[in-house]
């Protein structure tokens, strides 16, 4: 696959992201959280140029950075997200401007590996950039199955089934 191809698959799987963690998203209950990130991992795993071959171990230690970066911004962006439980006793979910911090600085940090690998004369390919984003997504739906998983079936929500007010969403 090119280079164009996997910066347009890059693209729309964060504007697809964004999208969805702006918006209330019900957490459903099917395991196939782990499934986009894994054809993105595969993806980066088979296109050529993931170490540049004259730069071997800047080229490893700067993916190292990278990768760590995604793992910490998706455990942050799971630890950031908002979820309650709706009336019907369904989980939810929604990002907070926490989340929204969380993203500008993985962005950041990101934009400032590039630009010091580039100084370094490493070549960083999109497949990189695929990587970390397939570990970002991965650990970020772990932290919120996990968190899910935490949240009794009845929480938030009385004996005659009246939801409490706002601090209940709060509190999760």
């Amino acid at each position: 696959m090119s280079g164009l191809v996997n910066v347009l698959v890059i693209v729309a799987v964060i504007a697809l992201v964004v999208v969805r963690q702006c918006s209330a998203r019900r957490i459903s209950g099917d395991r196939r959280w782990w499934v986009l990130p894994g054809v993105l991992f595969v993806m980066a795993l088979r296109e050529p140029g993931l170490v540049d071959q004259h730069h071997e171990t800047l080229s490893v230690l700067v993916l190292g950075a990278e990768l760590a970066v995604g793992l910490v911004m998706g455990a942050a962006w799971g630890w950031t997200a908002r979820l309650w439980r709706a009336e019907d006793g369904s989980l939810w979910s929604k990002g907070t401007k926490a989340t929204g911090y969380v993203w500008a600085g993985g962005l950041l940090l990101r934009v400032a590996l590039y630009g010091a690998a580039a100084a370094l004369g490493v070549h960083q390919g999109s497949s990189a950039l695929m990587m970390a984003l397939a570990l970002t997504l991965l650990v970020r739906g772990g932290v919120l199955v996990r968190r899910a998983a935490g949240i009794p079936a009845s929480y938030g929500v009385t004996a005659d089934r009246v939801p409490l007010r706002q601090a209940w969403k709060d509190r999760v």
